[in-house]
């Protein structure tokens, strides 16, 4: 885990935390569970998928209680059968149950994400195309999303606006055309980067080309057009298919020849996996001392 990563895994713990203890802590368990009880419990992935946000899982709650042992018996990316047991903790069971939903939480996201990602990627990879993402992420969590993609076996497309040039539909419609857009980001640009221009319709591809497009996106065009604009780009220019894909439909775009398909669904639908937490044993404090 590298420092910026470590970094952004911290804050959006802290905030998680914090969204759910407040200043009072856990009161239900804190009203029922003996102070200086012992546990162990475990994680288990109840279906089949791959496993993502191990290492948010362990941040949780080694910051509640550093003296907690979490382990992790599988790594981020791993494709696991169901009633896989993923990690097991031990220490104190107020520390367990406080960190529980929030450490659930990221994994059942990230890991639905992941698993999603496999999915398309099964169906993709075959024809030679790449699985993308797109800014469809939830807000403040954009860099782990994007995570959970990788840890599927997709790539990630520009992670905001700050770091890659995508024209779209507005700034075309601002500038004049897609030939225009694609020349005025060329000037601007200052320095050798990819010009990326999304267009409507056939009939732009060429347009986009002779500017100097280095990647054109097909936007919401039906494979079939896909496949014509392979063809009438001859290896010109690297296609992306946008907008609509589906695991019904991924593979006709992937066989139509695109280079990448990007797939909003991946961040903005990826259903949650069913992961839980099972307390195995509980040694109460008492009896604890008595030993």
């Amino acid at each position: 885990m590298d420092d910026d990563f470590k970094r952004l895994c911290m804050e959006a713990v802290q905030r998680a935390l914090d969204e759910d203890l407040q200043a009072t802590g856990d009161i239900t368990s804190r009203a029922l569970i003996q102070p200086g009880s012992k546990g162990r419990a475990e994680i288990i992935m109840r279906e089949p998928g791959v496993v993502a946000g191990l290492p948010l899982a362990s941040m949780v709650f080694r910051l509640l209680d550093n003296k907690i042992n979490f382990q992790s018996l599988v790594n981020d990316g791993e494709h696991l059968q169901g009633d896989s047991v993923i990690a097991t903790l031990d220490g104190s069971v107020l520390t367990i149950l406080e960190g529980e939903r929030t450490a659930l939480n990221f994994l059942q996201r990230l890991s639905g994400i992941a698993t999603l990602t496999a999915r398309f990627l099964v169906l993709a990879a075959p024809h030679g195309a790449e699985i993308l993402d797109t800014r469809k992420t939830t807000p403040g969590l954009r860099g782990l999303e994007k995570y959970a993609v990788r840890a599927g076996g997709g790539k990630n497309h520009r992670f905001g606006l700050y770091d890659a040039i995508l024209i779209k539909d507005n700034h075309i419609g601002a500038t004049g055309g897609v030939g225009a857009a694609v020349r005025l980001a060329k000037e601007a640009a200052g320095e050798p980067r990819p010009i990326e221009v999304e267009i409507g319709r056939l009939e732009e591809l060429e347009e986009a080309i002779e500017a100097g497009a280095d990647i054109v996106m097909l936007d919401n065009m039906p494979s079939e057009d896909a496949e014509q604009a392979v063809r009438m780009a001859s290896g010109r220019v690297k296609l992306e298919a946008s907008g609509g894909i589906t695991l019904a439909n991924v593979s006709s775009y992937a066989r139509a020849g695109v280079d990448y398909i990007s797939v909003g669904a991946l961040t903005h639908s990826a259903p949650s996996l069913d992961i839980a937490l099972q307390l195995q044993a509980v040694k109460a404090a008492a009896t604890e001392q008595a030993d």
